[in-house]
C-alpha cells in the first residue's frame, strides 16, 4: 500500500531538541511571571530576568550568590528591609556587528528576591563582586545564636 506525498513550499528544518527547552524554559518563565505577578514589584517592564542563583546557610550566616557576568558593580543595587532581601540591576546590551542567529543570554533588568528567616543582622551585610559572581553574605543575629550558662556556686 503507498502513503500519500504531502508537499509543501517550506524547506525541512533541523529539529533542536536544545531550542525547545529553551522556548519551554522561557515559557514557564512567562507562567510564572502571570501566576505571582513577579513584574509588579518592579513595574511593568517585561524583560525582567532572574540570575541563577545559590542561598546556603551556616552557623553563623546566610549566603546568596548570584551568576551576574558581565554586570557591572555600579549596574546592582541590593536592598535589605527586614528579612526581605533584594538584588535588582541591568545587564546591558553591549554593540555588536550582524545578526543574531540564536540567543540564550539574558540583558535587560533582572530581579531576585528571597525572604531569609528571622534572626538576621542587618548591620553586619557584606556583598562581593568577583569574576562575574556577585555574593550577599548576611550574618544571623548574635542574639539568637546558642550559649552555654555556666553554673556558679554560692
Amino acid at each position: 500500500m503507498a502513503l500519500p506525498v504531502v508537499r509543501s513550499s517550506q524547506t525541512p528544518t533541523h529539529w533542536d531538541p536544545f531550542r525547545e527547552l529553551s522556548d519551554l524554559h522561557a515559557q514557564m518563565h512567562r507562567w510564572m511571571d502571570a501566576v505571582f505577578d513577579r513584574t509588579a514589584a518592579v513595574g511593568t517592564d517585561h524583560s525582567l530576568w532572574s540570575p541563577p542563583a545559590d542561598l546556603s546557610e551556616t552557623e553563623d550566616a546566610y549566603t546568596v550568590e548570584l551568576e551576574l557576568p558581565g554586570v557591572a558593580r555600579d549596574d546592582i543595587t541590593i536592598d535589605l528591609s527586614g528579612t526581605e532581601l533584594v538584588i535588582e540591576g541591568e545587564r546591558k546590551e553591549r554593540e555588536r556587528e550582524g545578526w543574531f542567529r540564536y540567543r540564550t543570554r539574558s540583558v535587560g533588568r533582572f530581579y531576585y528576591a528571597v525572604t531569609l528567616p528571622r534572626g538576621i543582622d542587618p548591620d553586619g551585610v557584606e556583598a562581593t563582586l568577583s569574576k562575574g559572581v556577585l555574593t550577599v553574605r548576611v550574618p544571623k543575629s548574635q542574639a539568637l545564636k546558642p550559649r552555654r550558662i555556666a553554673i556558679t556556686e554560692r
